[in-house]
């Protein structure tokens, strides 16, 4: 299971992300985002259900996470939508192949403008995946 811990700044919010491994850790830096995006948003609510698929493709695993978090960061303003869930119907160190599920709500806590490629490095240590996403607002 993956974890998050939000560090606000003035112009940015960096999302500290850990995980057992990848799947895990892009499953953490989503409920990160979405923790930033609405902050009391309810995983549990189930009405108004959206799905969307997604295909995403970089030239490696940390630029994929940047870009993952981007198209789900597009369609969650599009759609006004919190993407609570991801199920990968692939998931390569360079692209994903995604099915995301969620749920309307009436507005965003903050507006995130971009998910940033400054920061971003996944590493591996001690056996656990790790990176820093620095979110514009």
């Amino acid at each position: 299971m993956g974890s998050y811990y939000i560090m606000p700044h003035t112009g940015d919010i960096r999302l500290k992300v850990k995980a057992n491994n990848l799947k895990e850790l892009f499953v953490a830096a989503l409920e990160g985002m979405n923790s930033i995006l609405k902050r009391d948003y309810n995983r549990k609510n189930k009405m108004h259900i959206v799905t969307q698929e997604i295909a995403v493709l970089s030239h490696d695993a940390t630029a994929l996470l940047i870009d993952f978090l981007s198209e789900v960061l597009t369609l969650s303003y599009i759609h006004q939508v919190i993407f609570y869930r991801v199920d990968f119907i692939e998931f390569h160190e360079n692209s994903i192949h995604a099915k995301l599920s969620g749920t309307r709500v009436d507005k965003f806590t903050e507006d995130i403008k971009a998910a940033t490629y400054h920061e971003a490095e996944i590493k591996k240590t001690n056996g656990k995946w790790q990176t820093t996403v620095v979110f514009d607002i």
